[in-house]
């Protein structure tokens, strides 16, 4: 349909640019709500069952790195049981920068000597000198003390950002917002489960990086969802209408800022991976990627309407709830 403020024949991407467009997100809310518990419940059931692919830094253990032009992994495994180590719960991963070809191979904690011998073990199998092939040991109270540390600061930035919200806004949309991120928590720590991608320090740093991504888009809804219920305080409207009319007019900038985001999130991943073999780049990006599109889904479909399901509560809205204009009217 088109109206006044949408010429006809003009085309989806001018309506987005515009905010004209007239998608029914108040209508939709149930179904959000639906495939967003749908993917929760997922998420939460690979989390128990599976569990997290911890890497060596929060297992502890020891990891060495060979070059592997001439290294398969059945003989780095037969490197490994020939020293009495459990080979088949090694990890061993391939890693390339450029023309350069390493292996990683981590198990859990072995005894100086036992290092010492796969070292050199490894090193003849890859026909390598024993100083190319590199050891590394991590004691996993250091992985416990990185992962108290990042709880505290995941409780301490849950607390100041509500506190901040319902101080800049209202308390309805501290709930909202927090629901938002635990959802956004949730869905990328069970989808790393769920795929077995190793987590690391690295992947942490994303995790925390993630939330405030997603606490910026959060507040941009809710900055323009204010204008617009300032703009119609007099208008006898539902808020599921302020929530639309909102929703429509800053959805082209949530997409704009994703897109712009994911491209050099996928840059990192494909120049840091394929390109340098940095793992930690890698393990960085992808946590990122998934965070970010995580974000922005629940600012949209999370945040905004677990507001305007409190809010249709309130006296001023409660006679209206359930009523909201679609279509033409809603343009």
């Amino acid at each position: 349909m088109t109206t006044d403020l949408e010429p006809e024949g003009s085309s989806l991407w001018r309506r987005l640019d515009t905010g004209r467009t007239t998608i029914d997100f108040a209508g939709r809310r149930n179904r959000a709500f639906i495939a967003s518990g749908v993917v929760l419940l997922v998420a939460v059931v690979s989390l128990f069952v599976q569990g997290l692919n911890l890497g060596i830094d929060f297992e502890g253990g020891v990891a060495w790195e060979v070059p592997s032009s001439q290294l398969s992994t059945d003989q780095a495994r037969a490197v490994l049981a020939g020293e009495g180590v459990d080979a088949a719960s090694a990890k061993i991963q391939t890693l390339s920068s450029g023309a350069d070809e390493r292996m990683r191979i981590q198990v859990g904690d072995q005894s100086e000597e036992v290092r010492l011998a796969v070292r050199t073990g490894l090193a003849e199998a890859a026909g390598a000198d024993v100083e190319d092939v590199s050891v590394a040991s991590v004691s996993s109270s250091w992985g416990r003390s990185i992962t108290e540390k990042a709880v505290r600061a995941l409780i301490v930035f849950f607390v100041i950002l509500s506190i901040f919200i319902a101080w800049r806004f209202e308390w309805r949309m501290a709930v909202g917002a927090f629901g938002a991120l635990v959802h956004d928590i949730v869905v990328t720590v069970g989808l790393y489960s769920l795929i077995g991608f190793e987590v690391s320090p690295a992947t942490v740093v994303a995790f925390l990086t993630i939330l405030g991504y997603s606490l910026y888009d959060t507040i941009v809804v809710y900055e323009r969802l204010r204008e617009v219920s300032e703009r119609f305080s007099t208008a006898r409207l539902s808020f599921a209408d302020h929530v639309n009319v909102a929703m429509n007019q800053v959805l082209f900038r949530s997409l704009s800022t994703t897109i712009t985001t994911v491209l050099p999130v996928l840059a990192i991943i494909v120049i840091g991976d394929q390109v340098m073999g940095a793992v930690a780049l890698r393990d960085f990006a992808v946590a990122l990627l998934i965070g970010v599109v995580a974000g922005t889904y629940s600012s949209i479909f999370v945040a905004a309407p677990l507001v305007s399901l409190l809010k249709e509560r309130d006296p001023k809205y409660r006679s209206l709830r359930g009523q909201h204009a679609t279509g033409e009217a809603l343009g």
